[in-house]
């Protein structure tokens, strides 16, 4: 997978899809840093999941990012999605790559070598460390630092995902350590002080 590197981050759906949220979306989108957007919805039913992926794909098309869905092959071939990305306890990348083919499988490895080992191995498009900061997004298990993307980065070539409490004031340590790609989600939704469009032109 190439990375543009203007097109830095990966952004992530916010939990809920509130009715603001596509002109939000395509505002974000124009200005052109989102490489990859992740649809993730955790209590959404099969049907309405469909509904928004769609209309999402769309915009993403439009503006040339690259749409992945969280945790569900079988939606991303449904959609006909750029990819899917893929948590230690879902499905494997082997039954993953035979559902979505030569799409973009990206996998969780958390603050893992070897699980990183094991995913590039499998041929894993990129691969996603963290938490490396404390996020409202998710409970945070595992905690990543900036000693593990120096292994990782002399191991392979593939792309690199940062997850967990990226923000204005942290995110460029890790652009500077070797991080292909910020993945972003409630600094830009959550926002109490910018709106989203906003939130990501100041991260530069």
């Amino acid at each position: 997978m190439r990375i543009n590197k203007k097109k830095f981050i990966y952004l992530i759906s916010p939990n809920k899809i509130y009715p603001q949220f596509y002109q939000d979306f395509k505002k974000v989108l124009k200005t052109g840093k989102i490489g990859l957007f992740q649809l993730r919805l955790k209590k959404y039913p099969l049907k309405q999941k469909i509904v928004i992926g769609k209309k999402i794909q769309k915009i993403c098309k439009k503006n040339r990012v690259k749409f992945i869905i969280n945790d569900d092959p079988i939606l991303s071939k449904k959609l006909n999605a750029d990819g899917c990305h893929l948590g230690q306890k879902d499905m494997s990348i082997i039954e993953a790559r035979k559902i979505v083919g030569n799409k973009i499988i990206g996998i969780t490895c958390h603050n893992s070598i070897h699980l990183a080992k094991s995913a590039i191995k499998r041929k894993a498009d990129y691969i996603a460390f963290g938490a490396f900061f404390l996020t409202k997004t998710k409970r945070v298990k595992y905690k990543a630092t900036t000693n593990i993307l120096h292994k990782i980065k002399k191991l392979t070539k593939i792309p690199i995902v940062a997850i967990g409490g990226i923000n204005i004031s942290n995110y460029k340590k890790l652009l500077l350590n070797n991080v292909n790609l910020l993945a972003i989600s409630s600094y830009v939704w959550n926002n109490k002080k910018y709106k989203p469009y906003k939130t990501i032109e100041k991260i530069k």
